[in-house]
């Protein structure tokens, strides 16, 4: 009888112990996943930055097209021709008459 009390005292002793490494063990599976799930949370944080970043580029790169292809439809007219012609060449039509400032 006291063999048989020992014997199943040591089965419980045996089985609680079993039970708390197991759940040792989960805990510290629980505790690697959520650090895990920080990090990635951290990653997907800082891609989401990166491309809203990026976005604002196009939007910025896509104003900028816009701006060019005016300015390309600007070049080609008469006027921006004559212009450019008086300003920086110094060229004017022959009929015209020049006035100069005396410094």
């Amino acid at each position: 009888m006291a063999r048989r009390r020992r014997i199943a005292y040591r089965k419980k002793s045996q089985n609680r112990f079993s039970m708390f490494l197991v759940s040792l063990v989960v805990v510290m599976i629980l505790l690697l996943v959520q650090m895990g799930s920080v990090e990635l949370q951290r990653k997907i944080d800082a891609k989401a930055e990166e491309m809203a970043a990026l976005e604002a580029q196009i939007e910025a790169e896509t104003r900028r097209g816009l701006e060019i292809e005016e300015f390309a439809k600007e070049v080609q007219t008469k006027g921006y021709i004559e212009n450019i012609a008086r300003e920086k060449l110094g060229l004017v039509y022959e009929d015209e008459i020049l006035f100069k400032h005396e410094d």
